[in-house]
């Protein structure tokens, strides 16, 4: 418990605090660089060897996150998988933001996750879990209807293998279960067929302190697919746009349900759940017990107070209501080839080591991704080719598009590409919303 004692003391004195990021792909730079900025110490950790260049120049990486526990006041993991260590690290004293093995399994384990949700009263979609192809196939035979394909475990990270069907009687989901029979095999794993049901996709987020949720919620909107309107392979996401609010129906009906049960388990996170809502209710789809990606970088900018004491409040169990802007948030990615598919001779050759320009030297509104920094300038590493996130805000949507577009033009990145229509769904969404009571 000396660890504790010594965040509380660090608060009181004003004192920096000492951060650890353990990170599986060194996602969470942005964050760590922020808090670095407003001058605390950090220190970040990334476990793929691939990534480890992400973050030079900005932050001090470390090859080893355990030899630095006792160094630092908070250790913040920022991906699942990390649940039972986050769980003993908390049992030991440490002021620990990340997961528990309970909210891993509740991302990771599809089925799981939709048990937990019939266990707190909240409606599902029919689903059913399947181990091979052909018995998935039989089955939409003869329950044609429309189905959602969701891989499970690990493939789940590969965004591109969903897939959305769109006929009535299923019969593009059995053309596509018989194309991912004969490119994967048996090696594709587990997998979830999910009904279909229309409407509109939303999420709603919190914070959690380890006994209750800190308000005010974020509502978002991801974007997921490659293209504007929709259009294109699915990938982890081109953009969002958000907003906070301290009332939200679907908050209510959902995440807020599992209050007590978080407690419990000690969760001391962000929790989110993805769901499609329409006139007949609220169908929640999945779990996501971590940062979403580009989610958190866009909720920075929404934040009225340094987030390196954000941190240090919920960890340490504080009751408050966060600082937010009123309006809206929206954050769209700057990405180079491959995108969104992986290829390491196309990423060497067209995007890696990169320059990254800006035509006047402001970056704010601009969040490094798998960047590094040499002699002050910004270059492209990594493999994904995810090079920034760009963000606006404003009080009308309108308004945080036009800040996010004239952020982007000022800079220049060779061979980029961006969508251009994030946010645009807001219109029509937000007027089906209010028809049905959820805003």
């Amino acid at each position: 418990m000396a660890s504790l004692q010594k965040a509380k003391t660090d608060l009181k004195t004003n004192e920096k605090l000492n951060f650890l990021f353990v990170s599986k792909w060194g996602e969470s730079l942005d964050i760590a660089y922020t808090i670095k900025q407003e001058g605390h110490l950090v220190k970040m950790f990334i476990e793929d060897k691939s990534s480890r260049e992400i973050g030079f120049g900005f932050i001090t990486k470390v090859s080893d996150w355990k030899k630095h526990i006792d160094w630092a006041t908070i250790i913040i993991f920022d991906y699942t998988g990390y649940g039972k260590i986050c769980d003993e690290l908390r049992n030991n004293g440490k002021l620990v933001f990340g997961g528990s093995e309970y909210t891993d399994l509740l991302e990771l384990d599809r089925n799981f996750g939709q048990e937990e949700l019939k266990k707190h009263k909240i409606k599902t979609l029919p689903s059913r879990e399947f181990f091979n192809f052909e018995e998935a196939i039989n089955y939409v035979e003869i329950n044609p209807d429309a189905y959602v394909v969701k891989p499970c475990g690990e493939t789940q990270d590969l965004k591109q293998l969903l897939f959305v069907g769109n006929d009535d009687k299923g019969l593009d989901v059995i053309r596509m279960l018989k194309a991912y029979e004969k490119s994967w095999g048996n090696s594709f794993g587990t997998f979830q067929l999910q009904r279909k049901v229309k409407g509109v996709e939303i999420a709603v987020s919190a914070f959690f302190n380890g006994t209750h949720f800190i308000q005010p919620y974020n509502i978002s909107f991801e974007h997921k697919k490659f293209f504007p309107k929709e259009l294109g392979v699915s990938t982890g996401e081109m953009g969002t746009s958000m907003f906070w609010t301290k009332d939200s129906p679907i908050f209510e009906l959902t995440l807020g349900k599992f209050e007590h049960t978080l407690a419990k388990k000690r969760f001391v996170g962000h929790l989110d759940i993805n769901c499609i809502v329409n006139g007949n209710g609220i169908y929640p789809l999945e779990f996501t017990s971590r940062f979403g990606y580009p989610q958190v970088y866009i909720q920075r900018d929404g934040i009225n107070e340094p987030i390196g004491a954000l941190f240090h409040k919920i960890t340490t169990g504080k009751h408050f209501t966060i600082n937010t802007k009123k309006g809206f948030q929206v954050g769209a990615y700057m990405v180079v080839p491959p995108f969104p598919f992986k290829d390491k001779k196309s990423f060497e050759l067209f995007s890696k080591d990169s320059v990254i320009l800006f035509k006047k030297e402001m970056k704010e509104g601009v969040h490094p991704i798998h960047i590094k920094q040499i002699n002050s300038e910004w270059l492209i590493t990594g493999n994904d080719g995810i090079a920034l996130l760009v963000t606006g805000t404003g009080v009308t949507m309108k308004d945080a598009q036009k800040m996010m577009q004239n952020r982007i033009n000022n800079i220049i990145i060779n061979n980029s590409y961006y969508r251009t229509d994030i946010g645009d769904r807001w219109l029509e969404d937000s007027d089906k919303l209010w028809a049905w009571g959820l805003l």
